[in-house]
């Protein structure tokens, strides 16, 4: 079946070569037009602007060195592909939600995955994603309005995307319903401790010289609330663990330079558009007291949320009735 039957909705083809494969690149409608739906004025049920996240990311492939910034991305992709790893099957059809540049594509393999969907809401991050030895078909699409047809792929990937949606429940959905029975899926996103220090810092810094604070850093899902969400669109035997992973940096300037860079400047529409620089100075400075290290270093913190689902299917193991269980005397 080609690329193409398996979109819901029409789109423009194009075709580059990628070393030892080609890599077909779609242009999803559907996505597009999702992408540029939201409006200031959606921002009471809206947390996120779509297309300033859109912009950020396009911008940030753009970069001279846009692999400066992709550390923390390769690893995180790396620890969801040991995921994959895990389960000791091969999947003929797999798609990677909000790929990026393929942080995840890069440490698979054909013996686990023989073709691979790589969507992602950035043009420019597609154009430039990372060698891989598994054929790969891009598509530019919104991570809520998956562009393609129910049952459809064995495993879906998604390593630090969506916790930019809007509507996460609705992703969670669109995920469970392109799986077909018996479909994985294993992703990874930012938890709700990533970045305290920033925040912290950030909040103190405006109390003192502006007598009030804004958010600066954008709301994330509570990992309680995260095995519920899965629960509610559909997926059983579920995993979801968390993980830590702390950067150190000379300094806050230089922690939101490499956010910056890696497309993850706050989208919020209740954003505040501008610092003051005594207040931005001040932040830096209790940064520096509160959480520096001796030698002069500060940390920055990233929880990440690890989450594995399936999609129910007749012949799947299912575990014992409560009170069924019996001792030998």
């Amino acid at each position: 079946m080609g690329a193409a039957a398996l979109l819901r909705g029409p789109g423009s083809l194009l075709l580059r070569a990628s070393p030892g494969c080609w890599c077909r690149c779609f242009w999803a409608a559907s996505g597009e037009t999702a992408a540029a739906a939201a409006s200031p004025g959606s921002g009471a049920r809206s947390p996120f602007d779509r297309q300033l996240k859109r912009k950020q990311k396009n911008w940030a492939a753009l970069q001279p060195e846009p692999a400066k910034y992709d550390y923390l991305r390769e690893e995180v992709g790396g620890r969801v592909a040991d995921r994959v790893f895990d389960i000791t099957r091969t999947f003929p059809l797999a798609l990677d939600v909000g790929c990026g540049s393929g942080y995840i594509a890069q440490y698979l393999n054909k013996e686990t995955v023989e073709k691979l969907f790589q969507v992602d809401m950035a043009e420019n991050a597609l154009k430039n994603t990372m060698e891989t030895e598994i054929p790969t078909v891009s598509v530019v699409a919104d991570e809520e309005f998956l562009p393609f047809k129910e049952d459809t792929f064995d495993l879906v990937v998604s390593s630090l995307s969506l916790h930019w949606v809007n509507d996460l429940p609705r992703a969670f959905r669109e995920i469970h319903q392109v799986l077909k029975p018996d479909g994985v899926f294993i992703g990874a996103m930012f938890g709700g401790e990533t970045l305290y220090e920033l925040r912290c810092s950030l909040q103190l810094a405006e109390l003192e010289r502006e007598g009030g604070f804004s958010p600066h850093i954008s709301p994330f899902t509570d990992v309680t609330d995260l095995g519920h969400l899965l629960g509610r669109a559909g997926f059983n035997t579920l995993t979801v663990d968390t993980d830590e992973i702390q950067v150190n940096y000379p300094g806050m300037f230089e922690i939101m330079e490499d956010l910056k860079g890696m497309g993850e400047s706050n989208c919020s529409w209740n954003r505040k558009p501008i610092l003051h620089r005594e207040t931005m100075l001040a932040a830096a400075a209790i940064y520096q007291e509160m959480y520096g290290s001796n030698d002069g270093s500060v940390p920055a913190t990233f929880e990440i949320y690890y989450m594995i689902g399936w999609k129910f299917q007749e012949s799947q193991a299912r575990p014992a009735q409560r009170g069924s269980a019996t001792v030998k005397k």
